[in-house]
Parts: structure tokens; sequence; C-alpha cells
């Protein structure tokens, strides 16, 4: 990979905490250098080793099975030396503090942390500990940029200027950190967001955020681009649904089913994961030719790769 384009300048961010801190020409930036990544991937031996002598620590909190593997995946695309930390199987289970952990970390002499953790706010917080740059992967239901990011690439492959497209976000908004970084990300790029739901799981402060709200899905449908179904996240409902009456009934009214792909033949299908089939969406929808899931996990190595290549400064090859 070589190093910037001719006529332009220094990435300037150092670290990924949220798309709130990003421009929108940052995160053009970064999918422009994600397309580079993605060829990458199709390639025989799909490997680029611009992150070389560079160590990084994933520093997981929460579980997370597509995140984690997605950044392990583009980490060692790139020929960086990785640390996987899992707080089941670490000194935190023996009361150590995060600031302690990290610090200790840092003290192995690292580059990087990809971040994942159940409080938000934590990404930040690990700036004032270590001098590595920190990638959020996920904090509480605060941000998730990586995903945001990876979600915008893939409608910039069928819509290549996302101003003026519209994209609705259907399912569990009070609970979704892909819902707050898409919006950000989304709004800064030019494009229209609705979002729509159970009254039940809507913030009441969601107009705030510059979006449409709908609680009618065919509404919703009929307007859109894209429609992204998100996962009703029973974690952070003390485990219960008395949210909302059944996971039956939220189904029937707001799970996307093959007769709403006949009834409305432009919008894209797309879903963060995991997908609960019969939820969140039919089982053939998540199949059929007009969703694009698969390829939101594949771009998501790519746009993981691009991030960071940019914050290590982006290196050359070689």
């Amino acid at each position: 990979m070589g190093g910037q384009a001719k006529g332009s300048t220094p990435f300037a961010q150092k670290h990924l905490l949220g798309l709130a801190d990003y421009s929108a020409a940052d995160i053009l930036y970064v999918l422009d250098q994600a397309k580079m990544f993605r060829e990458v991937l199709d390639r025989p031996v799909p490997k680029i080793p611009t992150l070389r002598d560079k160590t990084i620590v994933n520093l997981f909190y929460e579980n997370s099975t597509r995140t984690r593997l997605s950044f392990e995946l583009a980490q060692k695309r790139m020929g960086a030396d990785v640390v996987n930390f899992s707080a089941g199987t670490s000194s935190t289970k023996k009361g150590e503090s995060l600031k302690d952990t990290i610090r200790n970390i840092s003290s192995m002499k690292i580059d990087m942390v990809v971040s994942r953790h159940e409080s938000p706010g934590v990404p930040h917080f690990l700036t004032r500990c270590v001098d590595a740059t920190i990638i959020n992967a996920g904090d509480g239901a605060h941000e998730h940029p990586t995903q945001a990011l990876l979600d915008m690439f893939t409608m910039r492959q069928l819509a290549p200027d996302l101003r003026g497209k519209r994209v609705v976000m259907i399912g569990d908004i009070a609970h979704s950190r892909v819902v707050r970084s898409n919006i950000i990300g989304l709004r800064k790029v030019g494009a229209e967001v609705m979002v729509c739901g159970p009254k039940s799981l809507m913030p009441l402060d969601v107009r705030s955020l510059g979006v449409e709200v709908s609680f009618d899905l065919e509404e919703a449908l009929g307007w859109c681009d894209f429609a992204m179904a998100l996962r009703i996240q029973m974690e952070r409902m003390n485990g219960g649904t008395d949210l909302f009456p059944s996971l039956r009934e939220y189904h029937e009214l707001f799970g996307i089913k093959m007769a709403h792909l006949e009834r409305y033949p432009d919008f894209t299908v797309m879903h963060p994961g995991p997908v609960n089939r019969g939820v969140e969406l039919e089982s053939d929808v998540a199949d059929s030719d007009r969703a694009v899931i698969l390829n939101q996990v594949t771009n998501g190595v790519a746009v993981r790769m691009a991030v960071m290549y940019l914050l290590s400064g982006g290196l050359r090859t070689g």
C-alpha cells in the first residue's frame, strides 16, 4: 500500500473513539482508503504488511464474535503482532481495575488498543491512561464507529454518493450503539435517516439527533433506499421482554418479510448481525438477493484495515 495520495494531507486523527469526532471529510477519506483494502481481500494471497512491527491489543471486556474476529483477521492480514485480552480469563476476575490492566498492558510497549466495553466512555478514558492509539469497538449503548463505517461502505458500493439517500433503522433503537454511530455518520455525509420501531424501544429524545421517527414499518419501507434491521438486545433489557409483548408479536409488527420485498421492490436489506431469523427478518429475507448482510461482514475487514492503516500513520510497505 502506498502512502497518502498525491496532493492529500496526512490523516489528522490519532484515535477512533466515535464518529462524533470525525468530519465528513474524515469519514469519506476512511471509506475511500477502504476500497483499496477491499481489493486486497480479493487477491489470491490477501495480505499486505502495512502494520508489520506494530503490536495491537484487542481489549474485549464484552462478549463479541464477529467484531473481534473481524479486527483480528484485519490485523493479521496486515502483518501486525496481535495480543488478545479477554476479561473472563484475566486478572480483572481477581479485582484488577481497568486502569491497572491497561497500564500493565501498555508497559509491554504496544502501539494500538482495540477496546470493547459495556460502559460508555471507556475508550475516552483509555486515551488518558496510555499513549497508544485507541479504537472503539463498541462502548455500551454509546457508539460503534467501525460498524457504522462498514455499513456506509456497503451502501456506497450500491450508491457511491450517499447525499439524499434514505436510510431507515428498524427495531431496538433505544439500546443500539450501531444506531447512534450510523445516525452521526450518515447525516455528516448527507444521507437522510429515519428510525422505526415500537414506542417502548424508542428514546424520548431521538428527534434531537436530526432523524425522522416512524412507528409504522410499512411507512418506513416505502420511504427508504436502505433498511437496516437491528437485533433486539435482550442483554440490555435485564434479560426480559417487558418492553414489548413477545418476539412473535414484534416480528409481526416490525419484522421484514418476503411480502415486503414484493411490495417495495427498491430497498436494500442490511443487518449488523447477529441476525435473529424469524424476529428482525424472515429467514428467506436474510438469504435473498436483496440482502447484503454477508457483504457487510467482508467489508468490515476492509474498513478495519483502513482505519488501522490510517491511525498508524499510513505507513508504506516494504
